[in-house]
């Protein structure tokens, strides 16, 4: 065993152990969409006396963790997002009214004195007041008070909690603590209300929030006039409940937040869904990952095992990157993880068909000699196919949020974790094996001493598929006007993240009728809503803004007409989030376009990135196209699937161009479409069976990922078809034309050892 041998296995293990320790010590982070609760964001606003600039983003911050903290939440989360957003994740609740309540009341709190009833024609009139000394409210029964000027705001509160007294009867009560001027100034205020009587409105103190009286105690007969509640503390009793001290406390704890707030976005999911996502990606990925295995196994024998074997160390890595990053794992970022399943084949699929190659060329020097050129020769198109796709993980998490840009976590962790197990492991274990005298004497048990079916068809036929090149070109231009054509005619579907809105699911216990519940819903006052159910008793309303007091409506409307439903998911989008969500989707799309082209026409000529940019538009206009004729909507999971069919689309353009390069290299008398037809032939074995080993997962993903993974796995698998047809019959026909038209002498590129792929065919 040679020491390079041996650094590559001890590396391996370490890394394997290392992960294996992570795997059970720590446990990976799921995002509510799997766990279940509530995310809301919030956008801090400016007000006319404060600017939302980032200082009062984060005074806001703070604030709202005080009131977060005092819900009782198990684990909330809170923390900044950019310049003025705010995202608050609550584990467990799955009724975000009473949380988004307290979390948005944001107008300045303020403690006024009553001056007495309201006149009949006052109710009307309710100036602010910072627009008049007087301010007309009802109170909390609902009777119109006139207030005076406030006399304390939330900033001269120290604290507030909600407090049991038993012994004296009082029951709870909530403790206020003032701090600094303010223990004078409540002194005041309430020795001002002592010298009323008893009865009299004018005794009271009112509490105001939100332009709300949230609570107008009386002062205690117990007080002395102009002395009032001395001592920095006060008590508010009133026979309240547990629930109702607690509140009151909050609200007043939380105090006033420095800048207005606006809820977003806000998502709800049942935990349900989540555990049944769980369930059926766990379940895809156990059976896509059988079938990948047996396949790569029939295909390439003992090589294929280890290469099942290191899949399984793939799997092993990845999550244990997941979890030590402290990454959190979303429902298209499990998607993602088990798609990477069958991306991780793609290394392993070229260095075998390479060494395929290397072996029928040079039988004399051996296996091992065949597998050391396999994996050397495959090394660039490896790194150039996976680098492309670390480019679309990399605008997903920069330019996406939410589980979109989880996805792209996991698919960039996922990419590093297969290039570890193809070019390590994979290479650590098929050396041992090559090496062993019992292997060496039966060459075609690794797999790789037969050059396979496919090849020894396309060497019986060699068939010359660039002859009709301008065919295979107006044959997509065909494809690209029947996709697009359904764009024209029956639109797209915008999901709400991208039209702003509110979407709400629910599992019905019996089946509703679409139009049943949408007339239902139209009596409700929701004549716009739109309604769609599926065959398993699930139903979906999709409506513009609505409150969560109106959602709550529509929830008691679906149940009226289900006998009981549950809401299993809940999503609320901003109308300027949707349209700022919009915005980022074109431009990661024209990223994703701009930075492909560019570091393909770095790695090799303007004409090769040209024609494998124009492959990638073809393919994501076409899986655009197809989903508006299916009526499939349009969200940010879709957005994750088309920027993983861009980047698989120009993994399999970057190997075709990698072997016409490698070909140019060491022959440059041959016409240049005669190289590239040859270049397609010799990378259409690892075409097909990387092909292959993706449908594979994608299938079980499609048939058992459930309802909330199928229309993600069903554009990948679009993706994926149209893609492999693209790289030969879209990327390099136009190559060849784009090559023609070009003076430009061939790419200059040193030729490498054991570059002598045309033998293979």
């Amino acid at each position: 065993m040679t020491r390079a041998i041996r650094v590559r296995a001890f590396f391996a293990l370490a890394v394997l152990a290392l992960s294996l320790y992570i795997t059970l010590t720590v446990p990976v982070r799921l995002g509510l969409d799997l766990r279940g609760g509530t995310q809301i964001v919030l956008e801090t606003k400016d007000s006319p006396t404060a600017k939302a600039d980032s200082e009062a983003t984060d005074r806001t911050l703070e604030v709202l963790r005080h009131r977060i903290d005092a819900l009782g939440v198990a684990e909330p989360s809170i923390a900044r997002s950019g310049e003025n957003r705010i995202i608050v994740e609550l584990p467990g609740i799955q009724d975000p009214r009473e949380a988004a309540d307290v979390l948005g009341r944001t107008a300045q709190l303020a403690f006024h004195p009553v001056l007495g009833i309201a006149d009949a024609d006052e109710t009307s009139r309710k100036p602010l007041p910072k627009q008049s000394a007087e301010l007309v409210l009802p109170d909390e029964s609902g009777q119109p008070v006139r207030l005076g000027p406030s006399a304390l705001t939330g900033a001269d509160v120290e604290s507030a909690e909600a407090r049991i007294d038993q012994q004296s009867g009082v029951g709870w009560y909530v403790g206020v603590d003032f701090k600094g001027a303010g223990g004078d100034a409540w002194a005041r205020l309430t020795g001002e209300a002592a010298c009323r009587p008893a009865g009299d409105p004018a005794r009271r103190v009112a509490i105001v929030l939100d332009d709300k009286v949230i609570s107008s105690p009386q002062v205690n007969s117990s007080v002395a006039c102009r002395t009032g509640i001395a001592g920095g503390s006060t008590q508010i009793t009133g026979s309240f409940s547990r629930d109702e001290a607690r509140e009151l406390g909050l609200l007043i704890n939380g105090g006033a937040l420095p800048v207005p707030v606006e809820t977003v976005e806000q998502r709800t999911v049942g935990p349900t869904l989540g555990a049944s996502a769980i369930e059926a990606s766990a379940r895809a990925a156990v059976i896509g990952t059988a079938l990948t295995s047996l396949f790569i196994i029939a295909v390439y024998r003992l090589l294929g095992a280890l290469a099942a074997v290191a899949l399984a160390c793939y799997g092993v890595i990845s999550y244990a990157a997941l979890a030590a990053l402290g990454a959190t794992l979303t429902l298209p970022g499990l998607a993602g993880f088990v798609l990477a399943i069958g991306m991780a084949v793609d290394a392993n699929v070229l260095v075998f068909e390479r060494a395929r190659e290397e072996y029928a060329a040079r039988q004399s020097k051996g296996l091992r000699a065949a597998l050391t050129a396999g994996f050397r020769n495959a090394f660039s198109a490896i790194a150039d196919s996976n680098i492309t796709t670390l480019i679309a993980a990399g605008l997903l998490f920069f330019l996406a949020s939410g589980p979109v840009r989880g996805f792209g976590v996991t698919l960039g962790i996922g990419v590093l974790a297969s290039m570890l197990s193809a070019l390590v492991i994979t290479r650590v274990l098929a050396d041992y094996a090559v090496a062993r005298r019992s292997v060496r004497r039966r060459p075609r048990l690794t797999g790789i001493a037969d050059t396979g079916k496919v090849r020894d068809w396309l060497v019986r036929r060699d068939p010359d598929l660039m002859r009709r090149r301008r065919t295979w070109l107006a044959a997509s231009a065909a494809a690209l006007v029947l996709a697009t054509s359904g764009i024209a005619l029956r639109g797209l579907d915008f999901g709400v993240e991208f039209t702003g809105g509110r979407l709400m699911e629910y599992s019905t216990s019996t089946p509703v009728d679409a139009d049943r519940a949408r007339d239902a819903l139209a009596d409700a006052g929701l004549p716009r809503a739109v309604v769609q159910t599926s065959g398993d008793g699930d139903l979906s309303v999709r409506t513009d803004q609505l409150s969560n007091a109106e959602a709550a409506k529509v929830d008691r409307t679906i149940g009226d007409l289900a006998g009981s439903a549950d809401k299993i998911r809940d999503e609320l989008i901003g109308p300027s989030l949707g349209d700022e969500l919009r915005r980022g989707a074109l431009i990661a799309l024209a990223s994703a376009l701009a930075a492909q082209l560019l570091y393909l026409a770095v790695r090799f000529r303007w004409t090769f990135g040209t024609s494998a940019v124009a492959a990638m538009a073809h393919d994501a206009l076409i899986l655009v196209g197809v989903f508006a004729w299916l009526g499939k909507p349009i969200d940010g999971v879709f957005l994750a699937a088309l920027l993983t069919v861009i980047g698989y689309s120009v993994n399999d353009s970057v190997v075709v161009f990698d072997r016409i390069r490698e070909l140019s290299a060491s022959d440059r008398k041959t016409p240049f479409s005669r190289l590239a037809n040859t270049a397609i032939l010799q990378t259409l074995p690892r075409t097909v069976n990387t092909g292959m080993g993706a449908v594979f997962i994608l299938s079980a993903l499609t048939l058992l990922g459930g309802d909330s993974l199928t229309d993600f796995a069903l554009a990948l698998l679009i993706g994926i078809v149209v893609g492999t047809y693209s790289s030969m019959f879209t990327a390099a026909p136009l190559a060849i034309e784009l090559q023609a038209r070009s003076t430009a002498p061939p790419p200059d590129v040193k030729p490498r050892s054991a570059q002598r792929g045309a033998a293979a065919i």
